[in-house]
């Protein structure tokens, strides 16, 4: 029994919870928190209860906020406005600590026709000013909050407007000088909310409460140039520009008996407070538009994600910014101007010269940093954001100055290794040569000035000046040697093939000429040195030179299959070429002597 028993129980409880959980979503008619304070009542965050419920929405969708001091009877105020009876709508409180915590929503949005487009309006009610146990920069965050989640704001104040209550407004103003500029003609970050004063007083005889809105923004002197006093005058100059953006209404008090307001119905409430709320109920509903956010209109999944940005925005840093939702607003825009720009820089052709890609950057900037101007949110804040997309754009233009210089390193240094070997080559050619040599330095030069471009050009040319430099140096100093030695070998061999081979004494002569030449000048004029600056060593050089290296014939390269081919010749001429031709094959100089005694 006691089993079953805790079975029941355990189901019991399931139930409940179940049924609790499913009441958050499915039953809208009532209040839901949809922001609600950090335990150290400092910042804000979200509530998923409201926020389930707004996310059902796929209509567009308009906010109504109320703002105000403590007390002041915001929640009764939108009772009021939703028909509603306090114990049906928003929780009223009578006692000194504030009812209301963070901001709530009611679930079951007022469906309007607006200019033609079905609208989904939220209330909102928001914690208010000044209660016990909370700083200003808690309520600063609460006021900038409904401000910008808002398409109608309403300025619930008791009896008349105070300073601290202008001073309050400082945030609005900033969002107006902030946005404003950019509602007409184009995208919109958001369409700040329509201001609409509320002041509920006991008499409305004398002035009309338009008249005190502008009594209280009109400027205060100043002779002793107090700070506090010229700021407030200044959020005063611009709510007075802001004028065709806000309203002002007066509201005289419902009854004498406000802790039994809940209680009463409108036959006992005041026939003037009664006729009045429902004037402002039509006002509200002319004033109220669908919340515009980059241009279009928002759902509710859509509203969620933008309080989310906002709210990230505002709890940042100690004190809420204009400047914090100024960034929210153009981090997308910035993301694709630095893509914009990342796009154009990474298509350019590595490597290239430093000044080329330092101008190639600056047209690309200027391009970027025109289109982030052209769609920028903010006038004064948004000097941040163009900060920081110049340092994003740094950021990825030293990485490309970084890939420049290492595709200039590497193509360099490939070239400069290229031409090392070929001078090394053509230091140790079987046939030297001072045209070759001359030909594959002037192509070294030619293709390192060509291909080697960029930041590593300047470096990798003084050290390819100096390899060359010291390779031809290297190459003359051993040329003369290297020729005179070969010179010397091939008089000797052409005397043995003009005596023994080809038996053509012209030949022989030459070479003997040649090879005594080459012999006794060096014996004479003490060295080899002496004869390189003979005109009959230039002649020599000369003929060897065309003999050797030309653009049609590179000896040095066919001299081997042309050595084969010539003995191949010599041994066929030699084996077979006698018995066929006979005589006549045999050079004049050198007769045979048994044809001699034949012919005697």
């Amino acid at each position: 029994m006691l089993q079953i028993s805790r079975l029941v129980a355990y189901c019991s409880i399931f139930l409940c919870l179940l049924t609790s959980g499913s009441f958050s979503i499915d039953d809208i008619h009532q209040a839901f928190p949809i922001i609600e304070p950090d335990p150290a009542h400092t910042k804000l965050r979200l509530a998923r209860a409201g926020l389930e419920a707004i996310e059902r929405i796929t209509n567009p969708i308009a906010a109504l906020a109320v703002i105000g001091p403590y007390r002041s009877g915001k929640s009764f105020l939108l009772n009021q406005l939703l028909s509603l009876s306090c114990n049906e709508g928003f929780g009223v409180g009578h006692m000194r600590d504030t009812k209301t915590k963070g901001i709530w929503v009611w679930g079951a949005p007022l469906e309007l026709d607006i200019n033609g487009v079905k609208t989904s309006v939220f209330y909102l009610d928001t914690e208010g000013f000044e209660s016990v146990g909370k700083s200003n920069v808690y309520d600063d965050r609460i006021f900038a909050l409904a401000t910008v989640m808002s398409s109608v704001l309403i300025y619930n104040l008791p009896e008349t407007i105070r300073e601290a209550d202008i001073s309050r407004l400082s945030f609005a103003v900033e969002l107006a000088e902030e946005f404003y500029g950019r509602v007409k003609g184009q995208d919109v970050a958001f369409e700040p909310a329509k201001l609409l004063w509320l002041i509920q007083r006991d008499f409305l005889q004398g002035k009309s409460v338009q008249q005190m809105v502008n009594e209280a923004l009109q400027h205060v002197p100043n002779s002793d140039g107090d700070k506090n006093i010229d700021q407030v005058n200044q959020i005063r100059d611009s709510l007075a520009i802001m004028g065709e953006n806000s309203t002002a209404f007066s509201l005289p008090q419902p009854h004498l008996q406000r802790t039994k307001l809940c209680e009463m119905k409108d036959g006992e409430l005041d026939p003037l407070y009664v006729k009045k709320r429902e004037q402002l109920k039509d006002l509200v509903v002319s004033l109220i538009r669908p919340k515009i956010v980059q241009g279009k209109t928002l759902n509710g999944k859509e509203f969620v994600s933008f309080l989310e940005q906002i709210l990230e925005a505002l709890n940042k840093g100690e004190i809420p910014s204009t400047g914090s939702l100024v960034e929210v607003f153009n981090k997308g825009i910035l993301e694709r101007c630095l893509k914009l720009y990342s796009d154009k820089i990474s298509n350019v052709h590595l490597p290239m010269a430093k000044e080329d890609l330092q101008g190639t950057h600056e047209e690309f900037r200027e391009a970027a940093m025109k289109a982030f101007d052209e769609q920028h949110f903010g006038h004064h804040h948004a000097k941040r954001s163009v900060e920081k997309l110049d340092e994003e754009i740094e950021k990825v233009h030293k990485n490309i100055v970084l890939a420049n210089e290492y595709q200039s390193s590497r193509i360099c240094e490939a070239l400069y290794i290229g031409c090392e070997d070929k001078m090394d080559e053509l230091q140790v050619l079987r046939l030297p040569s001072m045209s070759k040599f001359n030909a594959g330095f002037l192509h070294c030069n030619q293709s390192f000035e060509k291909e080697c471009v960029g930041p590593s050009k300047s470096s990798y040319e003084q050290r390819m000046m100096k390899m060359l430099g010291k390779s031809k140096s290297l190459f003359i100093k051993e040329y003369n040697h290297r020729l005179f030695n070969w010179l010397v070998a091939f008089s000797l061999v052409m005397v043995v093939v003009g005596r023994f081979i080809i038996k053509f004494i012209l030949i022989e002569i030459g070479a003997w000429i040649l090879f005594i030449f080459l012999e006794t000048y060096t014996r004479m004029f003490w060295s080899a040195e002496s004869l390189y600056y003979n005109p009959v060593w230039h002649a020599i050089v000369a003929t060897w030179e065309t003999l050797v290296y030309s653009p049609i014939l590179d000896l040095d390269r066919w001299a081997i299959p042309i050595g084969l081919v010539a003995a191949v010749f010599v041994v066929y001429w030699r084996c077979y070429g006698r018995k066929k031709h006979g005589p006549r094959w045999l050079l004049p100089v050198y007769n045979n002597p048994k044809d001699r005694r034949r012919s005697e």
